[in-house]
This record gives C-alpha cells, structure tokens and sequence, in this order.
C-alpha cells in the first residue's frame, strides 16, 4: 500500500512538472475557412466591401501592403487573374495597409491596376482589419462565397480555378 501511494505523489509531481513546461494556448486569431467573414463597412471612403447576397458568385478579399514585395506581387497576380474571369462568378477586392494615401496611389498605378476595387487601409497594423483577419501572420486572401463563408485562405490562381469548377 505504501508502494501505491509513493508511485502516485511521483506521478502527479511528475505531470505537475510537465504541465509547468508546456506553452499555453489561446484562442486562434483570423478566420479560417469554413468561418462567417466579417462585412467591411468603410476603409476611410465612402463605400465598404460586401460580399453577401450575391447568389453564387464568390468574393476574392486580397490584404497587401508596397513595403511586403511577396504581397504586392500576388495581389498583381490574383488581379491579372481575376479581372479575365467571368464577372458574374468572382469579384475581387484588394485591401492596401499602406498608412501613406500616396504610396498606396503610386503602388496602384505602377502596377497598373484599376482604382475602382482597390481600397486604402491607412491605419496599417493598428487597424481592426489588421487584427480581426489574423495578418500579423502573413498578409493574404480569403475567397469568399455568396454567403459569405470563408472557402479557402492564401489561394493562387491554379486553386481559384479548382474551387470556382
């Protein structure tokens, strides 16, 4: 009986002193596939990005930033892309967290991209967007379907093509 008991005191010191040494958990930050996105009401203009109630078609929500090269350079890419694709299946929305109005401006324009669904997020890293889409990890986008349900994150043109077909 006093065999039982001491190899108990050691086992629960023993998992006592491991539960010490592991990290703690928290809650994941971002969305993820499968999750409702959020609606984005203004990004310092008058008019927000929807992307619900659009009966089938898909949204295609790109985060970028001109001091991020790999960001600047897909968001041209998924632009390319997209813009050839039928209008009626997918939109894209390009989100800058650019704080300078006039580098997002320039950006745009070297890129040769088209104003009208680019959008400026001048906060940069302190914004809620910033923060709500988990970007501190890595800038990217979310594919979004008429329902507004996250279907994929961090897509390419090739997994676009699958997930639309």
């Amino acid at each position: 009986m006093r065999i039982r008991t001491c190899v108990l005191e050691v086992g629960c010191v023993l998992l006592l002193f491991l539960s010490a040494g592991t990290p703690k958990t928290s809650l994941s930050q971002g969305y993820h596939p499968g999750d409702l996105a959020p609606r984005i009401e203004s990004l310092g203009v008058d008019r927000g990005i929807n992307y619900l109630n659009r009966s089938g078609r898909y949204t295609l929500l790109n985060f970028w930033a001109a001091y991020d090269a790999e960001s600047r350079a897909k968001n041209v890419l998924l632009w390319n892309y997209v813009s050839k694709m039928d209008s009626n299946r997918i939109e894209m929305y390009s989100v800058s967290m650019d704080e300078r109005a006039s580098v997002f401006t320039e950006t745009v324009k070297m890129d040769n991209l088209d104003l009208s669904n680019q959008f400026n997020e001048r906060k940069g890293k302190e914004s809620p967007l910033y923060k709500a889409f988990g970007l501190h990890k890595g800038l990217g986008s979310f594919l979004i379907d008429g329902n507004g349900v996250i279907v994929a994150t961090h897509v390419d043109p090739q997994q676009i093509s699958s997930l639309l077909n």
